[in-house]
């Protein structure tokens, strides 16, 4: 029997970003475009009773695109909705491959215009799939403020006359760094969801990936986007053994390494090395380099703490962040010692952007349980069970603070 809601839920996780930037080249009105392909999934819940289409994403694309069709025929909704992307009619220019509508949605939302939270909320939003309030507790905010923030972004895209395209050469030096930085957050988000009941977003990963992979077959000569894939794919590559049969958290010191995906390692070691010899050097790369040193180990205790130590201090020469020199410390707590790790740590006490961080006060917590300082360690670890908003992450916490007595 055929199960309706489970195809569209799949369909949703796999095509949504497709569906809705074809869409949106025939609105070219972000809300509007968004309306339709809602519908259109809505639709297909009855529609696919009797049997999921061969190609749901096409399937589901033209539904879209006919409901913005007739949407535009209507000439209350042609007056009221004047278009909010300008859409490139011409030719391609002879640099370019033929237009891709998931990238130019993703320009679009990377915009330089918006504000770097904004740009991560919109693209969670438009090619994550990502309903408001989820994106909402990602960002510890109400769902109202999210809502306004995200409408706030469309305006101001509509302002100023936000092209629906992929860069131009001229300006696609300065635009792909900021679209780098937004995949780079949703891998984050996906490998560790801020909060909720489940440590990953299995969506949000695969968004990551394929946005990498998509940027990869566009540029592949960009070592920033090398890197980046290589990132995701280092990263990802151990995500079945995060955790555990009952969705506990497995530490990266107890996960089956056996079943790290090879593949997936293999493929990131390899652009890794490209990465790194190309110039101008990328961040991403750097970090891949770290990843890339876990792959290799086929311990905790046999990881080449040094030279992740190292690579970290190539990140903070050129491109500083308290987020980097937090795991820095924790590498110097394996490389140096507990009490090394301390005193690196003891740097960032007064950062203020690590103001409420969980991972502050849990990396101090574990570097003082394992120096011996039990009293402070339980002390440092309540504290990042209040500010942790994950429910597997502060059940680990929890299990520790037991083990303290």
């Amino acid at each position: 029997m055929t199960d309706p809601a489970g195809a569209v839920a799949d369909a949703h996780r796999r095509e949504w970003a497709a569906v809705l930037a074809a869409t949106v080249r025939v609105t070219r009105d972000l809300d509007l475009a968004e309306e339709c392909v809602q519908e259109a999934y809505a639709q297909a819940l009855e529609a696919w009773r009797d049997g999921v289409p061969a190609r749901p994403g096409a399937w589901l694309t033209t539904a879209a695109r006919r409901r913005a069709l007739d949407a535009h025929r209507r000439a209350e909704v042609a007056q009221r909705a004047l278009p909010l992307l300008v859409v490139d009619e011409v030719a391609p220019e002879p640099w370019s491959a033929p237009p891709d509508d998931v990238l130019a949605l993703l320009f679009t939302c990377c915009h330089p215009a918006l504000t770097a939270e904004a740009r991560v909320a919109l693209t969670l939003r438009l090619l994550g799939g990502l309903s408001t309030p989820e994106i909402a507790r990602a960002f510890l905010v109400t769902e109202p403020t999210m809502a306004a923030r995200l409408t706030r972004a469309k305006k101001k895209i509509a302002a100023a006359g936000v092209p629906f395209r992929v860069p131009g050469p001229d300006e696609l030096p300065r635009r792909l760094g900021g679209v780098l930085a937004v995949v780079h957050l949703v891998l984050a988000t996906g490998h560790t969801a801020p909060t909720g009941a489940a440590l990953v977003r299995d969506d949000l990963l695969d968004r990551a990936h394929d946005l990498a992979r998509l940027l990869r077959s566009r540029f592949p000569d960009d070592a920033g986007v090398a890197g980046l894939l290589a990132l995701v794919l280092l990263t990802d590559a151990r995500r079945t053994t995060r955790v555990d049969a009952h969705g506990g958290l497995v530490l990266l010191a107890d996960q089956d390494r056996t079943r790290w995906d090879v593949r997936m390692i293999d493929e990131g070691r390899a652009l890794v090395r490209d990465a790194l010899t190309a110039r101008p050097l990328s961040r991403y790369a750097v970090l891949a380099a770290v990843a890339a040193v876990h792959a290799d180990a086929p311990s905790l205790e046999d990881t080449d703490w040094p030279e992740i130590v190292g690579l970290y201090d190539v990140v903070l020469a050129r491109w500083p962040s308290p987020v980097v020199a937090l795991n820095r410390a924790v590498a110097v707590g394996f490389a140096d010692g507990p009490d090394a790790g301390l005193a690196a740590l003891d740097v960032l006490a007064g950062e203020p952007r690590l103001a409420g961080y969980g991972y502050l006060a849990a990396a101090r917590g574990e570097l003082l349980r394992r120096a011996g300082r039990l009293r402070e360690a339980r002390e440092a670890i309540e504290e990042a069970v209040l500010l942790t908003a994950n429910d597997v992450e502060r059940e680990l916490l929890a299990g520790r603070l037991a083990a303290l007595g």
